[in-house]
């Protein structure tokens, strides 16, 4: 299955676009993986990041610009919330430690015992 049957818009294929959203430009573009069988996804990346790419969800032949302009925007702005939580520092494991043993008793007796002479 090639990209070329897989987004149609209006009669063209949509392969890539981009769009303009709260001051950030996002590059988008259908891109099939190398694997064989595996449907091609979308990726995008940020104006403002030009090593990192994320590819959040797999093309279909009903998206539009306006829906993976959508869902791109909502994917984005849960990466950001998730980056924005405080980090949640777990303490170093240990080993538990041990009660004390319970201290051995020492019979004293209230009375002495008689001692035979």
């Amino acid at each position: 299955m090639g990209l070329d049957c897989m987004i149609p818009s209006r009669g063209k294929v949509m392969k890539e676009f981009e769009f303009v959203d709260d001051g950030r430009t996002f590059y988008c573009s259908v891109e099939a993986p190398l694997h064989v069988g595996m449907p091609p996804w979308w990726w995008f990346r940020l104006d403002t990041a030009k090593s990192t790419r994320y590819a959040p969800f797999a093309a279909s032949p009903k998206d539009t610009k306006q829906s993976v302009q959508t869902r791109i925007i909502a994917y984005y702005a849960e990466l950001l919330a998730i980056q924005a939580r405080p980090v949640h520092q777990r303490p170093v494991w240990r080993k538990p430690v041990r009660p004390p043993a319970p201290a051995a008793e020492t019979s004293s007796p209230e009375s002495p015992v008689p001692s035979s002479v």
